[in-house]
């Protein structure tokens, strides 16, 4: 996802979505702990979605 994209979209939305990232990023990192986790690359994207739809939510207040 880019940050145009998210700009697009309203608060309540990023939110949601943020939500559910976060979701994700939990059981990847349990996958990772029991050595289920096939691609690492999962983990570094799902960080920076988070980081991007934190900034841009910043950028509205």
């Amino acid at each position: 996802m880019k940050a145009n994209e998210l700009r697009q979209k309203s608060a309540d939305d990023m939110v949601q979505e943020l939500d559910a990232l976060h979701k994700e990023q939990f059981n990847l990192r349990m996958q990772n702990a029991t050595g289920q986790l096939t691609r690492n690359s999962e983990m570094k994207r799902v960080r920076r979605d988070i980081a991007r739809i934190k900034t841009v939510l910043s950028e509205k207040k």
